[in-house]
C-alpha cells in the first residue's frame, strides 16, 4: 500500500448540516497515513466534508503548514517550541504509534531474532557489517545467522520516523549521540536511503540481509519480520499493543511542553523502547478561522470515536486525560476574530 507520494482522499466527521461539500487539506508525516485513511472512511458517511491528505513527511508537513499551503500540517517530530514561536502554530497530539526493526533474513521467523539498541548503533554506523557477527551470534544463541553482508535502509526524507529512530540511538549509543546526532533528516554513516515508511518497507522486502526501521504498520501491512528489542529494564520484548500501551503508561505528559512527550527508552519490564505520539499543527492566526476549526471538528470526532481502528491497526489511542487537556487547549487558544473559540 503506497502512502508516501499519494494524496489521501479522508472524509471528515461531525458537519451533517454543511450545505455542500467542502475540502480541508493537510500535509505530513507517513507515520500515521495507514491511520488517517482509516479514521477518514469510517467518517466519511456522517460528513460532507473531505480532506486532502499528502503523506510527504513529516519535514514537508512542517514546511508547508508554516507557509500556510495546507490547513494542517503533520509530523511525527514536535517541532522547535522556537519555530512554533515565530511561525504561530498550536502543536497537539493525535494518536501513538511505534517504530519497529524490520528485516530480510531468509530462515529467520519474525521476533526470532534478539538485538539491543547499541547493536543497532553499530550497524548504522558501519561498525557491525555481517548477520554472523560475533555479537549477533552470541545474543541469538541457537538461531541460524547467515553470512551475509548486512544492508541497512533509512528513510532518505525528511522523516518524524527518522527522528523517532535517531532519538533512541542517541539515548542507547554516546558516540551516536555526539557524532551523527537526532534530527528529522541525518547524515548517515551506511546504508542506503528510501522514501516514506513505505518505501523503506519495499527496499527491505526486495534485498536479502537488509535491515530497516518503520512505523509499525507498515510492517505489518507488508507482512515484514520484525525483532525482538532489549529495553531499558534489560527485557527482550516483541513488538506488540501491549508493549506499546506499557511505554505509553510511563510517559510525563503533564510535564511536556507543547505536548511533546518522550517516550523513547522508558522504563518498565513490558515495554517497547521506540514509541512516540504522532502531532498536528494548525495556524494560532488563520486567515480562514472556519478551516481551522474544520480540522480541530474531525480530530475531536477521531478523539471520540477513533479509538477502535487505532487499535485494530496496531496504534495507540492517547489517553483520555491528554485528549481532555489538548479540547481545553483548542479552546483556550485558538480563537476567531469575535473572540470566541473555534472548537
Amino acid at each position: 500500500m503506497k502512502f508516501a507520494t499519494t494524496a489521501l482522499a479522508i472524509g471528515l466527521a461531525g458537519f451533517i448540516g454543511a450545505a455542500q461539500a467542502q475540502q480541508i487539506t493537510g500535509a505530513g508525516a507517513t507515520f500515521p497515513a495507514p491511520v488517517y485513511a482509516k479514521w477518514g472512511e469510517a467518517a466519511k458517511a456522517a460528513s460532507g466534508m473531505e480532506l486532502n491528505y499528502q503523506a510527504i513527511g513529516s519535514g514537508g508537513g512542517q514546511n508547508q503548514i508554516t507557509n500556510r499551503t495546507v490547513d494542517f500540517g503533520a509530523s511525527d517530530a514536535p517541532m522547535d517550541p522556537a519555530k512554533l514561536e515565530s511561525a504561530k502554530l498550536l502543536q497537539f497530539p493525535s494518536v501513538m504509534g511505534a517504530v519497529v526493526i524490520i528485516v530480510n533474513l531468509p530462515g529467520v521467523a519474525s521476533n526470532q531474532l534478539k538485538i539491543d539498541g547499541p547493536m543497532l548503533a553499530e550497524i548504522y554506523q558501519g561498525k557491525i557489517t555481517k548477520w554472523n557477527d560475533p555479537k549477533i551470534v552470541e545474543m541469538n544463541r541457537g538461531v541460524t545467522l547467515p553470512n551475509r553482508a548486512i544492508a541497512p535502509v533509512y528513510r532518505a526524507d525528511g522523516s518524524g520516523t527518522t527522528f523517532v529512530y535517531a532519538s533512541y540511538l542517541a539515548a542507547v549509543d554516546e558516540t551516536w549521540k555526539t557524532k551523527v546526532g537526532v534530527a528529522t533528516s541525518v547524515k548517515w554513516p551506511t546504508g542506503a536511503g528510501a522514501k516514506g515508511n513505505d518505501g523503506v518497507a519495499a527496499t527491505v522486502q526486495n534485498t536479502q540481509g537488509a535491515i530497516g526501521y518503520v512505523e509499525y504498520a507498515y510492517a505489518k501491512l507488508n507482512k515484514l519480520p520484525t525483532v525482538q528489542l532489549r529495553n531499558k529494564a534489560g527485557q527482550f520484548v516483541s513488538p506488540s499493543a501491549e508493549s506499546f500501551s506499557a511505554a505509553a503508561s510511563q510517559g510525563d505528559w503533564a510535564g511536556a511542553k507543547n505536548y511533546a512527550v518522550n517516550l523513547i527508552d522508558l522504563a518498565g519490564e513490558k515495554s517497547w523502547p521506540i514509541v512516540s505520539a504522532t502531532f498536528i499543527l494548525v495556524p494560532r492566526d488563520p486567515k480562514e478561522p472556519q478551516r481551522v476549526a474544520n480540522v480541530l471538528k474531525f480530530f475531536d470526532w477521531v478523539y471520540q470515536n477513533g479509538d477502535p481502528i487505532a487499535v485494530n491497526m496496531e496504534y495507540t489511542p492517547l489517553p483520555a486525560g491528554v485528549k481532555a487537556a489538548v479540547r481545553s487547549t483548542w479552546r483556550n487558544e485558538l480563537k476567531g476574530p469575535d473572540g470566541k473559540p473555534l472548537s
